[in-house]
């Protein structure tokens, strides 16, 4: 069943499981997110809902955007997020979902809008090399250097990398463990880092990648080239 939440990032931290092993992550606040529309595959040719984050004062918002909010009947929301999910059937305009939609041991997949760095040369952005410091390379050891056009093409072809803002793009992190799900305070536990600074607006959904559980069971092997396979009495046999 596939699921998804907005949430807002708070900041990063660490926990201690059972056995004492220290996990970082990172904890978001998830929800509450009002069903705002809801569509068909009958009337708009595929199944989706729409959903809204945080309370906002109406003064704050343009007509059209109440006037959405209002024919739905819900309060105003400053963030809206359109979700296929393969259960929209089940839900209607208005229902409210929180965090406990997910669960301790889900995978799930977080999209952020990374942190600004600023104007960026293109060794910080790109990585690019440095121009060689010795025979008069003069002061442009950080610069981008030739780009190999003359007269013909007599411009730059799109795609070459160059010096230019950094950062403030959507970027998506994958396959990441739901370590923690606190329902009462909206919050949810994610091991790792997420794109974003704090404060920052996140969507989490079920992650697309197929986690196939690993055939974990352990055997003697019958290879006579091994050690395990001439004397399975050997400890290195019985290590499991």
């Amino acid at each position: 069943m596939k699921k998804a939440i907005i949430g807002k990032k708070v900041g990063m931290t660490q926990i201690f499981d059972e056995t004492g092993k220290v996990i970082p992550v990172t904890v978001i606040e998830a929800g509450p997110c009002t069903v705002v529309q809801k569509k068909t595959a009958e009337k708009e040719g595929y199944a989706s809902v729409q959903l809204g984050f945080e309370d906002i004062a109406e003064k704050k918002l343009t007509k059209p955007e109440l006037g959405h909010l209002k024919k739905a009947g819900v309060s105003p929301v400053k963030y809206l997020k359109e979700f296929r999910l393969e259960d929209s059937s089940a839900l209607n305009v208005g229902d409210v979902l929180k965090a406990d939609v997910f669960a301790a041991g889900d995978k799930v997949d977080v999209t952020g809008i990374s942190r600004g760095k600023g104007y960026a040369g293109v060794i910080k952005r790109w990585g690019a090399q440095r121009t060689p410091t010795t025979h008069g390379g003069g002061p442009v050891h950080r610069h981008a250097g030739s780009m190999g056009s003359s007269t013909d093409p007599s411009r730059i072809f799109k795609g070459k990398i160059g010096a230019g803002h950094m950062g403030v793009e959507q970027v998506t992190v994958e396959n990441l463990d739901i370590v923690k799900v606190d329902a009462e305070m909206n919050l949810i536990a994610i091991k790792g880092a997420i794109p974003g600074p704090k404060g920052g607006i996140v969507y989490i959904k079920n992650t697309v990648k197929n986690n196939r559980v690993k055939n974990t069971a352990t055997s003697i092997s019958t290879n006579p080239q091994k050690a395990s396979g001439r004397n399975p009495q050997k400890a290195s046999a019985r290590k499991g």
